[in-house]
């Protein structure tokens, strides 16, 4: 182990070396290179070469060269080759050990142009991957990516559940990354800004650890895996969190329920902090719900009671007390007791009824009879939820929800000439997220819906060949983050998912 362990150190000082002298993927990503492709929009090639590449598989590589017979149109080709790939390309910053003498292997991942680990992000950039996912004991496998992720959140987690983003680990010799927000934030409780980036309560970052638990349990069936480090001390970490965020702001006797979480920033935004002294707007005890003082665009909520994320974290909060159930039945039996009671809820309280789409559910609730009618481009959306595992797309609820969040009656539903999708708050009116259009196409059978949605995706990325974060709806020249590799992994995944359930779509021509 000691030995393996000196070469793994040895190998990270020669890949830190030769990082050094390949370009900053961040001012890469922002200008085109050759060789375009061959269709009408000439898109960049966007991959660095293969000795800047963070990491390689050749899974990965082997599918990308299987879709270049299938995929006929050469511009969705690119945007594919370009996007797939990213997470592994450009953001694997740093796997190795933990510093504790065990095999615990760790997996720091960026986002892309933020050098910090989103729970939410990292959990979902990996998912682009599940459909290669097997078990493999190597520690330069896809399935060894997965675990040093596990690991990592669970880390994280049980020190500061309710943060959303994080630090390299101290193993890892890379310094922290400077967030000046963070240094002036008054958050309860209290964090270490060398251990954490960003500490906004999200009730979908401890979802996305179960989220990612769940993908390579899935896909290994490797449970003994589960039971070797922290894992079921993160969920027992996670357990008291959410059950801590059941509580309403009054309690019975009409005095205020101390919050277990408060968050104040200076800032001329309004999504970028609290009301109340930190606590948000008032909830009412009894619903059932998880709170979640944040959304997952990192936006303050209007009524906490976020529908989303409280489908996501039921969905896999079930699925990992499967996982439990070989370590602890008692505990699982818990687990699977609070999924059920927060999907019970989400029908009780979750849902509104609309007088153009009837009933559909509601993105916010507060408990006390309020609703926000609305859908953000950020995953868990509503327009997410059959692929959060909470539900079956052809629920009639759904598909009512579906037709509002998709129409302009969504008010942060954007259209124009370049784009139309799903924006939200985060950048802003006029840009809609490349994201929300993916999301559209990955829950839906209507063929020419999806061409529709990837004729946009193709035509609105200013040939730069890369899935931005928002694109304004009238200027395609106009787009915010140029590296952004969730969004490119959740391409790469729609665009792989094509390849088994409509493989005819991948013939289409858009020249």
């Amino acid at each position: 182990m000691y030995l393996s362990l000196l070469l793994l150190g040895s190998l990270a000082s020669v890949f830190r070396t030769t990082l050094a002298q390949c370009p900053d993927y961040s001012s890469y990503s922002t200008k085109t290179h050759e060789p375009f492709s061959e269709g009408k929009y000439q898109l960049s090639y966007q991959r660095p070469i293969p000795a800047c590449r963070k990491f390689n598989l050749s899974s990965v590589e082997d599918t990308i060269d299987e879709m270049r017979g299938i995929v006929k149109d050469p511009d969705l080709f690119r945007l594919f080759e370009n996007a797939f790939p990213n997470t592994l390309d450009t953001t694997i910053s740093w796997k190795g050990f933990a510093d504790n003498g065990t095999t615990e292997e760790l997996t720091f991942i960026t986002t892309g142009d933020i050098v910090a680990m989103w729970l939410r992000d990292s959990a979902n950039q990996l998912r682009s991957y599940k459909s290669l996912l097997t078990a493999d004991n190597s520690t330069d496998s896809l399935a060894s990516l997965f675990r040093g992720a596990i690991n990592l959140q669970a880390r994280y987690i049980i020190n500061n559940p309710y943060c959303n983003a994080f630090q390299a680990p101290v193993e890892s010799g890379l310094p922290p990354g400077s967030n000046g927000y963070a240094e002036t934030d008054q958050v309860t409780p209290p964090f270490n800004t060398s251990f954490v980036f960003e500490c906004k309560y999200e009730l979908d970052s401890i979802s996305a650890f179960l989220q990612l638990s769940h993908d390579y349990y899935d896909k290994t069936q490797d449970a003994e895996f589960f039971g070797k480090f922290q894992w079921i001390n993160a969920i027992k970490t996670i357990l008291a969190t959410a059950e801590g965020q059941l509580f309403g702001t009054y309690a019975d006797d009409g005095s205020v329920n101390e919050a277990p979480y408060t968050f104040q920033r200076t800032s001329s935004s309004a999504t970028e902090t609290l009301t109340n002294s930190g606590a948000g707007n008032p909830v009412k005890a009894g619903t059932g719900l998880v709170r979640s003082a944040f959304r997952p665009s990192d936006d303050a909520t209007i009524y906490q009671l976020f529908i989303p994320a409280n489908m996501q974290f039921s969905s896999y909060l079930a699925k990992s007390a499967e996982i439990m159930k070989a370590h602890d039945k008692e505990l699982a039996i818990r687990m699977g007791d609070f999924a059920t009671s927060v999907r019970d809820a989400i029908d009780d309280h979750g849902k509104a009824h609309h007088a153009v789409f009837g009933d559909i559910y509601a993105y916010e609730v507060d408990g006390f009879g309020s609703a926000n009618l609305m859908d953000d481009a950020n995953v868990p959306s509503l327009l997410s939820a059959p692929i959060l595992d909470f539900l079956n797309a052809s629920d009639e609820t759904y598909q009512n929800t579906r037709k509002f969040v998709l129409s302009t009656w969504n008010p942060y539903y954007m259209h124009g000439p370049v784009i139309n999708g799903t924006g939200g708050p985060h950048v802003g009116f006029g840009k809609a997220w490349p994201m929300s259009v993916i999301t559209a196409l990955l829950t839906s059978e209507d063929d020419g819906e999806i061409v529709a949605g990837l004729r946009t995706l193709i035509s609105s990325t200013n040939r730069l060949g890369l899935i931005h974060e928002s694109v304004d709806s009238f200027d395609a020249a106009k787009w915010t983050r140029q590296w952004f590799s969730w969004a490119n992994g959740l391409f790469g995944q729609m665009v792989l998912g094509l390849k088994d359930r409509k493989p005819n779509i991948l013939e289409t021509s858009f020249q």
